[in-house]
């Protein structure tokens, strides 16, 4: 039966298949190279949040189980990856980028079913720039010199990462490519709610024929995270994730002389002045807070719109919700899928009682919702103030927040009120405005007339809560050198 959205258009059905991806019932660790069970025994399932039915079976990973994984990459580390010729690790690592290519349907399909994003997203974004990241830093491994000229470079060693629920695939790319190019070893987790697709690129890394150990990975929730981060043997932490776990982060590895990178929260500011393509402008709020179900640390979930066409960027913002499909991730036609999990649709939820409570006015579409899952409706708030918890914390869902301005000055004091700096978007007509706001916004990337663009040679990092050091480009290499 056609799906009908809120304008009446009638909507067929067209599904991604899914009988080419293959979900094993169990998954343990991955460590050494091989498949272990954790020491403790325990395990716990991990669901698509579309229907809430079990996927697979995990291994819930311990301290035990850290301690393996970091002894097997430092005998990797000391005994083949440091030793090897940089242009054969940066063989290794084109290998990965050329596997995940040839498996790209099976991996945007699994990243759909674990984490609820829509197949578009993942077809089309996710799976294409991870295994960019891996090709780009690939090309680096043996001219590493050439990146930082009159140093001399040297790996790390060890590197424990950790990655978010909401780029499973394409944050473990982010930071394991240049830690393999730069020659350190790796001890990934992924988030307890999503990981599959780390699991899927284990098995692409043993088909890639890696020296065992260079890459492990172990599955749990925060206390396998904690103890990556305590682990004495470790020489790098990079965190993708919230800023209060970020904090903690920061506190444990003071004074032990581990380099740290930081990639936290945001609540990004989307500036549009009155002489802005004013449709272009909308598909861009769009994109950057409904398509993505404000599932990023850089969504746009602040809108600032100069006064004069307030009300027209409100309306077409209004119809163009309208004709947002919501439903089933692997469903083509969807615009946006579900909530990752039940207690993130909860907090969603709290935050739009509370955007209510405080006065605001709020819009949601009227799309039907499925019975069963984690779904949230696209919504937008009006009248809203700069004190406003909604225009202040993040909420990390598909809600939007919108205020007016009338000076460039007001705009800007506007953005900047806020303990993040990750990212803001910026449209107008006029290149002097674009580049008068690009110095003055205290935001690591600031995007012109489109919003949520990303490339594995630019950078990518936040100021103040938000974090500090950059994934991606020259400046990811730096993160995994000791440069003297």
């Amino acid at each position: 039966m056609a799906k009908k959205n809120s304008t009446n258009w009638a909507l067929a059905p067209a599904p991604e298949s899914t009988d080419h991806v293959r979900i094993k019932p169990e998954y343990g660790l991955f460590i050494g190279g091989k498949w272990v069970k954790p020491k403790s025994g325990k395990y716990y399932d991990t669901i698509n949040p579309a229907n809430e039915q079990k996927l697979a079976r995990i291994a819930e990973g311990g301290e035990a189980d850290v301690d393996a994984a970091v002894k097997a990459a430092r005998k990797a580390y000391g005994t083949v990856w440091s030793k090897m010729p940089p242009a054969e690790r940066g063989k290794y690592v084109y290998r990965i980028a050329r596997l995940l290519q040839e498996r790209a349907r099976e991996f945007a399909v699994v990243e759909s079913l674990n984490g609820g994003k829509p197949i578009r997203e993942s077809r089309d974004f996710d799976v294409p720039t991870a295994a960019a990241h891996f090709f780009y830093y690939a090309g680096w491994a043996d001219k590493l010199s050439y990146a930082f000229p009159n140093r001399r470079v040297a790996p790390l060693g060890v590197a424990g990462q950790i990655v978010p629920w909401n780029f499973p695939l394409l944050m473990a790319a982010w930071k394991i490519a240049p830690a393999l190019a730069c020659g350190n070893t790796v001890v990934l987790k992924p988030a307890e709610t999503t990981p599959l697709s780390a699991l899927f690129l284990a098995e692409l890394i043993q088909e890639a024929e890696l020296p065992d150990g260079v890459v492990n990975i172990v599955t749990g929730a925060g206390a396998t995270g904690a103890a990556i981060v305590n682990h004495p043997d470790v020489n790098k932490i990079a965190f993708t994730g919230s800023t209060a776990v970020g904090k903690i982060i920061q506190r444990a590895t003071a004074g032990t002389g581990k380099k740290l990178t930081l990639e936290l929260g945001g609540k990004a500011p989307n500036i549009i002045f009155a002489d802005a393509t004013i449709d272009q402008a909308v598909e861009g709020i769009v994109n950057g807070i409904y398509f993505n179900q404000g599932h990023v640390c850089c969504a746009g979930s602040r809108l600032y719109v100069e006064e004069s066409v307030h009300d027209e960027v409100v309306r077409k913002l209004k119809h163009r919700m309208k004709s947002l499909v919501v439903g089933d991730p692997l469903d083509k036609n969807t615009d946006i899928g579900a909530i990752n999990s039940k207690e993130q649709l909860g907090t969603i939820n709290k935050y739009i009682k509370i955007g209510v409570n405080e006065g605001s006015d709020m819009y949601q579409s009227s799309c039907d919702l499925p019975s069963k899952g984690f779904w949230c409706r696209p919504t937008l708030f009006t009248n809203v103030a700069q004190s406003s918890r909604i225009a202040q914390e993040e909420i990390f869902g598909p809600v939007l927040a919108i205020q007016t301005f009338r000076t460039m000055d007001e705009a800007l004091q506007k953005a900047n009120n806020t303990p993040y700096g990750l990212s803001a978007g910026v449209w107008t007509d006029k290149g002097s405005k674009i580049f008068n706001l690009t110095t003055k916004l205290r935001a690591g990337v600031v995007w012109a007339n489109t919003f949520n663009k990303f490339d594995p040679t630019s950078p990518f990092g936040g100021y103040k809560e938000s974090g500090y050091g950059r994934e991606g480009g020259v400046h990811g290499l730096g993160a995994y050198l000791r440069l003297n």
